[in-house]
């Protein structure tokens, strides 16, 4: 199916604010709930953060392109960089019983979506696939 909506941003946390602003447009026009709204663009936030701390080092200069889908499964969401490449095992949440600022990001993506994926065919960067059910 066609993409019906893709951003491309810099790497510069200014830009999360928009990307909010997409994600929770097209989970309006996708007819999900205000809460499953609110869980997208709180987890797609904190994927992108991720990107830029973690794929890109805090290097501002560098591009995110996330691209939003509907597809007969349910809501798609491809976050693509060429930061440095992540291994899939090495990510983990925090405890949660570990009570502190940071750190729960995997736990918020996990919440809000059904697959949380890294597509290891990528070879330079990064693509994280996330998918809504339909429901």
């Amino acid at each position: 199916m066609k993409d019906l909506a893709a951003i491309k941003v810099q790497s510069d946390p200014k830009y999360l604010s928009m990307i909010r602003m997409v994600t929770a447009k097209m989970g309006e026009f996708y007819g999900l709930s205000e809460s499953a709204i609110e869980d997208i663009k709180l987890a797609v936030d904190e994927a992108c953060s991720n990107v830029i701390k973690h794929a890109y080092r805090g290097d501002i200069r560098q591009s995110i392109l996330i691209r939003y889908k509907m597809t007969p499964k349910g809501f798609e969401v491809l976050i693509e960089d060429q930061g440095v490449k992540v291994q899939p095992e090495s990510i983990e949440g925090r405890n949660l019983y570990d009570i502190r600022p940071g750190g729960l990001g995997v736990h918020l993506i996990k919440r809000a979506f059904d697959i949380v994926q890294f597509d290891q065919r990528k070879i330079k960067g990064n693509r994280l696939r996330l998918i809504r059910f339909k429901k």
